[in-house]
C-alpha cells in the first residue's frame, strides 16, 4: 500500500422501524465511510457503532473523534506497507474496535480492488453462497412480532433470532413455536440475564434451540460455563468474544459451544479470522454477526463468511430489511435465504445517497 489520501464520511440512514434490544432502541443507523485511495485505486470501509450505548461503550461521536484524532493520522504518516503491518500499528495505538475496523477493512477492500481477487479469496475463504437467518428485536406485543416474522420470513431466509430480556422470553418464545413451527430458531439476550436466572433460563430447553446468544454479563466467563453445564440449548457468546485472548479463555473454561464473530467488535477482518481459526481448530462452529453494518460492512462479512467455520446462517440480511436506503451498489439482497459470493465479489458505492445522508466529510493527505 502506498496511501495517498483517506477520507471519513458520517452518514446517518433512518431504519425501516426502531430496533429494540434488551439494552435499548435505535431508529437511525450511524455509519463512517472509510475510503483509502492508493495508486488510482479506492477501498472502502465501514466503522459502524451504533448511537448512545446501544451495545458498546463507544458511539459515532468517539469512533469519529479517533478516527480524526489518532488513527488516520498515524496511518498517514506510518504508512504501513501491507495489512500485516497496518495490523501491527493498529494494535500499538489501541483504541475503539469501530474506528480500527473501519480503516482495517478498507485495506482490504484495497488490497482486493488492486489485485482482482475478492476479500474472501484473500482471507483463504471458499464457500460461493452464504445463508442468511433473519433477526427481529423486541416489540411492544406478541402479535406485532409475530406479523413481523411473517412478513419477513417470505424472504427465505434459514433461521430465525427473536431478541429475548427478563419477562420477555418463554412467552414469545411458545407463540412463535406454535405459529411458525419447527423454523430452526434462536434467541439473543445482549447480556440481559445473571447468574440468579440460571434456572429459569433451563426453561429454554423446552424450546429445542439451536442456541441462546449472550446470555450473562459480558466479563462473566465463568457464569456461562456454569450455564452451559447446567442447560442442554448452546450457550453462544458475542459480546464477551471480543479479543482472541477471551475467546482462548472461554474455550478452556468450556464457556460456550459457538461464538459470534462480529468484524466490528474484534476490530478488524483480520482479528476476525484469527479467532475462526482458533474456534474451528478446537472444534467450535462460528457465525458472522453484524450491527447491523450498511452494506459495505454487511458485504465484508460475508466475505468473512466463506471460511470454513462459518457452520451457521449470518445476521446480514437484504439491505431492504433494515434500512430506507442504503450507500452500496448492488444492494444487498437475499435470494431464497442465501446471498450469492459471486454478486458482491465488488461493488460500487453510491455518492448520492452518501450526499443525501451525510453528517460531515473530513479527508487527509
Amino acid at each position: 500500500m502506498n496511501i495517498e489520501r483517506i477520507i471519513l464520511t458520517h452518514v446517518r440512514i433512518p431504519l425501516e422501524e426502531p430496533f429494540t434490544i434488551s439494552s435499548g432502541s435505535v431508529s437511525e443507523k450511524d455509519c463512517i465511510v472509510v475510503a483509502v485511495q492508493s495508486n488510482g485505486v479506492t477501498g472502502y470501509g465501514e466503522a459502524s457503532p451504533m448511537s448512545g450505548p446501544f451495545y458498546s461503550d463507544d458511539t459515532p461521536e468517539s469512533t469519529w473523534t479517533y478516527l480524526v484524532d489518532v488513527l488516520v493520522p498515524a496511518v498517514i504518516k506510518e504508512q504501513p506497507p501491507t495489512i500485516g503491518q497496518l495490523n501491527l500499528l493498529l494494535d500499538r495505538l489501541g483504541g475503539t474496535p469501530f474506528a480500527r475496523a473501519g480503516i482495517e477493512t478498507a485495506a482490504w477492500d484495497l488490497e482486493a480492488r488492486a489485485s482482482g481477487n475478492h476479500i474472501s479469496a484473500l482471507l483463504g475463504g471458499g464457500r460461493s453462497e452464504i445463508e442468511s437467518g433473519l433477526a427481529v428485536g423486541i416489540y411492544p406485543s406478541i402479535d406485532i412480532l409475530l406479523k413481523r416474522i411473517e412478513v419477513y420470513l417470505k424472504e427465505g431466509y434459514k433461521r430465525l433470532k427473536i431478541k429475548i430480556q427478563k419477562g420477555w422470553d418463554v412467552v414469545p418464545l411458545r407463540a412463535v413455536r406454535k405459529s411458525f413451527g419447527d423454523v430452526p430458531l434462536m434467541v439473543d439476550a445482549n447480556c440481559a440475564y445473571n447468574r440468579d436466572d440460571i434456572e429459569h433460563l433451563k426453561r429454554l430447553d423446552e424450546f429445542g434451540l439451536m442456541m441462546i446468544e449472550q446470555p450473562l454479563k459480558k466479563d462473566d466467563l465463568e457464569g456461562h460455563a456454569f450455564l452451559q453445564k447446567a442447560i442442554e440449548t448452546p450457550v453462544c457468546l458475542d459480546e464477551s468474544a471480543d479479543d482472541v485472548r477471551s475467546v482462548e479463555r472461554a474455550i478452556e473454561l468450556g464457556s460456550c459451544k459457538i461464538v459470534n464473530i462480529k468484524i466490528q467488535r474484534v476490530g478488524g477482518l483480520q482479528n476476525a479470522r484469527t479467532i475462526h481459526d482458533l474456534c474451528h481448530e478446537n472444534g467450535l462452529p462460528v457465525w458472522a454477526g453484524t450491527m447491523p453494518e450498511l452494506g459495505i460492512g454487511g458485504i465484508h462479512a460475508l466475505h468473512l463468511s466463506t471460511l470454513p467455520g462459518f457452520s451457521y446462517p449470518t445476521d446480514v440480511e437484504s439491505s431492504a430489511r433494515w434500512f430506507t436506503d442504503d450507500i452500496v451498489s448492488p444492494r444487498l439482497r437475499v435470494n431464497d435465504g442465501v446471498f450469492r459470493i459471486a454478486d458482491y465479489s465488488s461493488f460500487d458505492v453510491d455518492a448520492e445517497v452518501i450526499r443525501k445522508h451525510k453528517i460531515r466529510e473530513q479527508a487527509f493527505t
